[in-house]
């Protein structure tokens, strides 16, 4: 008797022990009450990639398979919008990017649009050959543009597209997610997740880092604060927590353990984090990544989260913000 009373209490004690060494890792998180997102129905399977709007109402949608979607009610509904491109090209539609009238659309491979009457119209540029394809275009302002691409290369048009610049003098070699701060400057994952690199407003080549962990790296990009935030392997969220030091991070925040990885994170108006990821992973943490809730209506989605994305330019009148899955899933933010 009492030897199994001896066993009882050992493994009593390494369930206490399990417990209190996970710390906020779980398997299970709270659902919020409440959700600031609205399902928009869109007659598609293709994967919506990128969002973005020239005033309050008139916006565009794009995506794999020749995706383009236009709507001209603040993204309440979207409906398909043709483009002068033959049957046979099956492009990806990655990037796209609006200043009042001016836009800009990256695709894949090789493709960019340029409109200058709000995409009413779009025309077609002739690229060269460029180190890797199309993947992420900014308006600058009237015929400027900036064009990052697969391999790290950084061009700049000034004349509506007739001519590019380059910026890099050597690519990165192949990223996986690149995104741009409202600096200028840029964050970089490599192919292979295995380091990280950023590249300054002021500087002509890329400067690796280290990633924080061991862990692959699966997507990084900027806090409202201009630092950075990265999501690794194993459903770890890591938040750069010194200005000016890219190599100092915070240790891991890992909310709910799944088997899905989160593929992209953000900040909303009123200053909440939302983590999105595979099997309808849509996670909020309104106290700084410290608590997090399951979304309800995230949580009802048959699909994989691929990017959330929130703009809040004072001249679209109402913060807007749309969460993007896999085979036409699309949430859209009312607050």
């Amino acid at each position: 008797m009492n030897s199994f009373i001896s066993l009882f209490l050992n493994l009593v004690l390494v369930v206490c022990l399990s417990v209190g060494l996970s710390g906020c890792v779980t398997t299970r998180l709270p659902m919020a009450s409440t959700s600031p997102w609205q399902k928009v129905e869109l007659d598609t399977q293709a994967n919506p990639l990128d969002v973005a709007f020239s005033d309050k109402q008139h916006g565009f949608l794009v995506g794999t398979n020749r995706l383009i979607l236009e709507t001209q009610d603040g993204g309440k509904t979207w409906k398909e919008r043709s483009l002068d491109i033959t049957s046979e090209e099956n492009f990806r539609l990655i990037s796209i990017d609006f200043m009042e009238n001016e836009g800009w659309i990256a695709g894949q491979p090789g493709l960019v649009l340029h409109s200058t009457d709000s995409g009413q119209n779009w025309t077609r540029l002739e690229l060269s050959k460029l180190p890797g394809d199309p993947y992420l275009i900014t308006t600058l302002g009237s015929d400027a543009a900036e064009l990052a691409t697969t391999a790290g290369a950084v061009y700049r048009t000034n004349d509506g597209g007739q001519s590019w610049d380059g910026k890099v003098s050597d690519a990165s070699g192949g990223v996986r997610d690149l995104r741009r701060g409202s600096n200028g400057g840029y964050v970089s994952v490599s192919s292979l997740g295995n380091f990280f690199a950023t590249l300054d407003p002021n500087q002509e080549a890329w400067q690796p880092h280290q990633r924080a962990s061991s862990k692959r790296v699966q997507s990084i990009g900027y806090q409202p604060n201009g630092q950075l935030w990265m999501l690794s392997r194993g459903a770890e969220i890591r938040l750069n927590d010194q200005e000016g030091d890219v190599d100092n991070w915070q240790k891991p925040i890992i909310p709910i353990v799944n088997g899905y990885n989160y593929l992209d994170m953000a900040w909303d108006p009123k200053g909440s984090i939302w983590a999105a990821g595979g099997n309808g992973t849509l996670l909020v943490s309104n106290d700084g990544g410290n608590e997090w809730k399951k979304d309800p209506i995230g949580d009802a989605q048959p699909s994989n989260f691929i990017r959330i994305l929130f703009d809040s330019r004072p001249d679209l009148g109402q913060p807007k913000g749309f969460v993007l899955g896999e085979r036409g899933a699309l949430l859209r933010w009312i607050g």
